[in-house]
């Protein structure tokens, strides 16, 4: 059998393998964070966030089709293909090893022995199979994201430059660079990963063209490869549509023309450039500039997909992220801009004093006629910058990171060596190499690590060392060791891509030179880049995919390593079978066998029974505002996708300061008319009423809502105030603010039940929170003050309070959001207040309504969805304690009973103790004291373990957890406490004796700590 057939069979063995393991443990439905996003826009041909991915899009789409009508599996297939596309990049990596793997065993002329053939095919299978199986990519491979298809398109491209290699002296190879340029134009319609790949294109070019390499050859190449790299990201990517942009405005404000003709005219003009100079490099044979050129055309080719943004935005879908209709829209959604930008080269820390401000360029909005101008681009001047920082950010709680992780006091002004090594220690040693051996060493558990030491870490497996590295690993808890996610890799696939690498830098250094150069732009370098603020939301090691990718090349690597060092005494057709089988064994079947379990989604359903419970928890036609990622794309999903409570107006806070954005919320959407928003577009367009100041008028009493949005509103300059810059704005006179109620039309609407009448206070008066006024909080008052209570307003419960402004006494639970009542308020302090329920709705939607994500018989639940369980299991508790005040006892037991029923008897971290016990207070309220006595019991064994972990490792490195200890401490007495008044003196006791031991351990590094009151 020849080495093609042979290569393309066993190829094809290693993606049925890892497309059927992705396939088996994908999600059946939407995941958690942008994917619900992705699949409602891909589904409908929408708009997504900045900077976009239409081509991503597009191909999801297509394998929408499979769903043949069904809307319920039409997540199921779009995560489908995500398992296809991870599965044709373990194809291409299978492929890229092989090649690698031929060109250093096999010399020119030299004949392919059986052994040989064995031992390149076998190292294709190590190191293909061993990414297949890996952490981060396994991940991404199970959901609908653009990280399985950027994958895909960075391995062909890796591939197809060994395939250009390896014919480079043929007639016509160049063919092969062509098809490089044009992937790459497309992979832009996907994610920008693919770029990264240049620098070490260029090298494979370099060598392959050059008789010997030299040093100025090397550098020259280097830069070569940056410099195409940044022609391609800036010069293509963004100066293009700069160019053609700037065109229009031309066109449009000098020449008096349409909008669209210097983009028209832009275009022409390249394209008849691009023409001649491709002509002008065939006529007087320029290879190279021919060769520059054409590739040039294909990448725009293939960005071309982007047209695919500006044609449904224009069609207003109800997705219309940025909304880029025009050319500056449309550029300003490529450059990123809601984002914002961050410091590299030079800038300022954290404590850096701002002293002044400067103006940058014009921010252009397009106008009726005309392009106006929507303001200035500004950038504050600091004192005390410094080079490379890494510690810049002044949001008070990042500032106190960068402090406890650098052990700076208030004083100190961090210099270059400061920042370096916050770059060293956190940006690229926790921030990338935790990540790094998550992937080939082991991980501790799936919890967010945020640098504490015992959350999120990674680990070996062999204690001594990891108890070297973590403190003593002994008695290793519950968080861990029952933990999914708790893999063991002993350190195997790390030491044998070890063991690959520098086998490969003895044996063809260029080769190995190139692959390190992959490795590190698309890590290293990327951390770089991003520049990391700490506390992020989520784990980020998606981002760095692509070098676990040539990590894995140099696994495979390890194999030919292994046969050429170990079994040179065998014959080589056994020294290869035996090198691959180690090999196997070492990487790729320890991390299946550990990874499954945490990576198997097949069974979980929170995304989506979580969307739907959010928008069951409202009343027809109600209006819900949300906050975050995961309490919006998921919602946008089911609602979109599977029209799911369609008459149901999402409205994200995130989103609510931006014209494009209040534009779509006056249109209709599904079956939920336009939002009583009385605004007109010019009151609120880009550049006006962004921010407004509170001015205090010493106003006696509260203002009607009405009078206030009318003076927000006013055109008139006696309603406006001075500001430093010398303009004039809009601004709130005052804080204390009131809706005066009509109770008829409340009761009327239904908000009300005629029953509650008495209940309605005659005027909702609340003092706003904050000390300025937004263009979305505008727009929230605007529909509050002209709602008249005809459509429901709730706010998510996920919605952080400090945007509520200020009506938080006014809102009742009734589930997953919080429903904004004209109820006569609780007086009492807001820290003393129960939570405020809509106990008789609360009970029919937990009752009748909501699903639960499979969350008690699930597989595995990722952090997010664990997460959930908090927030049910208080949903339980909380309308369990309502019906038990109520004396509806057997709806209170009912409702106990649901909660066995559907949530998993499970402990997610201490947070699951507090949610516990308020359950277990209940459970003794009810009678049902053998269900109370097990929740502590078990509570207190949690806290025992998880504590005395803590005291282990805090003897042995110093770390506290001193959180985790207060909080299992405090409740730990309270238990005792609660089991001691329900008459259970047995359990009190073992609990007082727990709480002793622990008490009399910790006061030994923590003395401030005990049971707070």
């Amino acid at each position: 059998m020849n080495y093609s057939k042979v290569n393309n069979i066993v190829g094809w063995i290693c993606f049925l393998i890892a497309t059927l393991t992705y396939v088996l443990t994908l999600e059946p439905s939407a995941s958690f964070w942008d994917c619900g996003e992705f699949i409602a826009s891909a589904f409908r041909m929408q708009v997504v966030h900045q900077p976009g991915a239409p081509l991503f899009l597009m191909i999801q789409r297509f394998f929408s089709i499979f769903a043949t009508g069904d809307l319920t599996k039409i997540a199921y297939w779009m995560n489908v293909g995500s398992a296809v596309s991870s599965g044709a990049t373990i194809l291409f990596l299978f492929w890229t090893i092989t090649a690698l793997a031929k060109k250093t065993v096999l010399k020119a002329g030299e004949e392919l022995t059986t052994g040989k053939l064995i031992s390149i095919m076998g190292a294709g299978a190590v190191g293909a199979l061993a990414y297949t199986f890996s952490d981060s990519f396994w991940f991404s491979a199970v959901e609908s994201e653009v990280y399985a298809q950027s994958s895909l398109f960075t391995a062909i491209v890796f591939w197809a430059i060994l395939k250009w290699e390896a014919h480079a002296d043929e007639p016509r190879a160049d063919r092969w660079l062509l098809f490089i340029a044009y992937i790459m134009g497309l992979s832009i319609g996907i994610h920008l990963l693919n770029l990264l790949t240049i620098p070490a294109l260029a090298f494979i070019y370099y060598f392959k063209r050059t008789d010997k390499a030299t040093t100025s050859g090397i550098i020259k190449t280097l830069i070569v490869g940056i410099l195409i790299l940044a022609v391609i990201q800036y010069g293509i990517i963004q100066y293009l549509v700069s160019f053609g942009a700037y065109f229009d405005l031309f066109f449009v404000n000098t020449l008096g023309m349409g909008f669209g003709t210097g983009v028209l005219f832009f275009a022409v003009l390249l394209i008849g450039a691009l023409v001649w100079g491709i002509r002008y490099s065939i006529q007087h044979q320029k290879k190279l500039l021919n060769l520059g050129l054409i590739s040039t055309v294909l990448i725009i080719f293939g960005y071309a997909s982007f047209s695919m943004i500006i044609i449904r935005a224009k069609a207003d879908p109800n997705l219309n992220n940025s909304a880029p209709k025009d050319a500056f829209s449309f550029l300003s959604y490529l450059n990123r801009e809601q984002y914002g930008d961050r410091p590299l080269g030079y800038g300022p820390n954290y404590n850096s004093e701002r002293t002044g401000v400067t103006e940058g360029k014009t921010i252009w909005r397009k106008g009726k006629d005309k392009y106006e101008v929507a303001g200035k681009k500004t950038d504050y001047e600091y004192s005390n910058n410094t080079l490379l920082p890494r510690m810049y950010s002044d949001d008070p709680k990042h500032a106190a990171f960068y402090k406890e992780w650098m052990h700076l006091d208030d004083s100190k002004n961090p210099n270059l060596v400061d920042n370096v090594g916050f770059l060293a220690s956190y940006q690229i040693g926790y921030m990338y190499m935790r990540y790094f051996f998550w992937n080939f060493v082991g991980r501790q558990n799936d919890e967010q690590g945020q640098g504490s030491g015992f959350e999120g870490e990674w680990i070996s497996g062999i204690k001594p060392i990891d108890a070297m590295l973590r403190g003593d690993q002994s008695h290793l808890p519950p968080s861990t060791v029952d933990n999914k996610a708790y893999n063991r890799f002993f350190f195997l696939p790390l030491i044998l891509g070890i063991i690959g690498a520098l086998w490969h830098f003895k044996r063809n250094q260029k080769d190995a030179g190139v692959v390190g150069l992959l490795f590190f732009f698309t890590g290293i370098a990327i951390v770089l880049y991003l520049n990391q603020k700490p506390l992020e939301p989520r784990e980020r090691d998606y981002a760095y995919v692509g070098s676990f990718y040539a990590f894995a090349i140099w696994i495979g690597l390890g194999a030919l390593a292994i046969k050429e060092w170990v079994f040179k005494k065998v014959s080589p057709t056994a020294g290869a079978i035996g090198a691959t089988v180690i090999g196997l064994l070492a990487a790729p079947v320890i991390m299946a066998e550990q990874g499954w379990d945490d990576h198997d989604r097949s069974t979980k359903l929170v995304p989506h029974d979580i969307a739907l419970d959010y928008l069951q928890s409202c009343a027809p036609n109600a209006i819900l505002f949300t906050y975050g990622d995961n309490d919006t794309y998921p919602l946008w999903y089911i609602q979109e996708v599977e029209n799911v409570r369609p008459d149901v107006r999402i409205v994200n806070l995130s989103l609510f300061d931006t014209d494009w954005y209040i534009n779509g919320l006056r249109q209709k959407q599904n079956e939920s008319a336009p939002l009583p928003i009385s605004m007109k577009p010019e009151q609120y367009v880009q550049g006006e009423r962004d921010v407004m100041p509170y001015d205090d008028y010493k106003i006696a009493g509260s203002v009607e809502l009405k009078n206030v949005v009318d003076l927000l509103l006013s055109n008139d300059e006696s309603d406006k105030v001075p500001m430093q810059d010398g303009t004039k704005s809009n601004f709130l006179p005052t804080k204390n603010l009131k809706i005066t109620i009509d109770p008829k039309q409340v009761v009327s609407t239904g908000t009300v039940p005629a029953a509650d009448a008495a209940k309605i206070a005659s005027e909702m008066d609340w003092k706003f929170n904050k000390g300025y006024v937004t263009k979305g909080t505008l727009a929230m008052f605007d529909i509050l003050a002209h709602n008249n209570w005809k459509r429901p307003i709730y706010f998510a419960s996920t919605v952080p309070s400090e945007q509520y402004n200020g009506l938080d006494k006014y809102l009742y639970s009734e589930g997953l959001a919080l429903r904004l009542l004209p109820l006569k308020a609780d007086t009492t302090a807001s820290e003393d207040r129960p939570e405020q329920l809509n106990t008789p709705v609360l009970y029919n939607n937990v009752m009748n309504k909501f699903k639960w994500g499979n969350m008690k018989t699930a597989k595995y639940l990722d952090p997010q969805s664990s997460d959930d369980t908090f927030i049910f299991t208080n949903i339980f508790s909380s309308l369990t304690g309502s019906l038990i005040k109520d004396g509806k006892i057997d709806e209170a037991k009912k409702v106990i009973d649901k909660y066995y029923a559907v949530m998993p008897d499970k402990f997610f971290g201490i947070r699951t103790v507090v949610v516990k016990f308020y359950m277990a207070e209940n459970l003794y309220k009810l009678g049902e004291t053998a269900r109370a006595n097990d929740i502590l019991d078990k509570s207190g064994d949690y806290i025992n373990k998880e504590l005395n972990y803590l005291a282990d490792i805090s003897q042995s490195k110093g770390l506290t957890g001193s959180q985790n200890i207060q909080t299992g401490l405090y409740y730990l007495d309270r238990m005792i406490k609660t089991s001691k008044a329900a008459g259970q003196d047995k359990l009190s006791d073992k609990l007082q004796k727990t709480f002793n031991s622990l008490e009399s351990r910790l006061s030994m590094f923590f003395p401030q700590q005990g049971p707070q009151q």
